[in-house]
């Protein structure tokens, strides 16, 4: 709600100063000064914004996981979101960061992750199952 609410406020802005600018016969000045403050929202949001309000206070935001991929898990690290995806095809688990306007964002690869999915073909050593198996 809060990014919706966001949105509406910039484009107000936007909007008034566009309007405001025309009506003093000033159009130019009016459609540079509403495309900067449309660009400037837009930078902020995507920048600092966006998983602020996300985190904080219930915002909207949209993560695809990579095709052949399985997602785990999520969590937040401050203002950061890791998301956690397996790879059934490589037997790799993959954590992502998805940081501030994608910046510095961090990757960490483990191989043979083995999470245990439901009917996942896990094997010891001896190929036996490891799911029912009595000792």
């Amino acid at each position: 709600m809060i990014t919706y609410f966001y949105w509406a406020v910039v484009i107000v802005v936007a909007m008034a100063v566009l309007f405001f600018l025309s009506r003093a016969n000033q159009l130019k000045a009016g459609l540079i000064g509403s495309l900067v403050i449309f660009i400037v929202g837009w930078g902020a949001y995507f920048f600092h914004f966006q998983q602020v309000f996300v985190k904080h206070y219930g915002g909207v935001m949209s993560i695809t996981v990579p095709k052949g991929q399985v997602h785990l898990a999520a969590t937040w690290k401050d203002d950061n979101l890791w998301i956690e995806n397996y790879d059934p095809s490589t037997n790799t688990c993959y954590f992502s960061e998805y940081s501030k306007g994608n910046l510095l964002q961090g990757k960490v690869t483990i191989d043979n992750c083995n999470p245990l999915l439901p009917g996942a073909n896990i094997r010891s050593s001896s190929t036996e199952p490891l799911v029912g198996k009595k000792e």
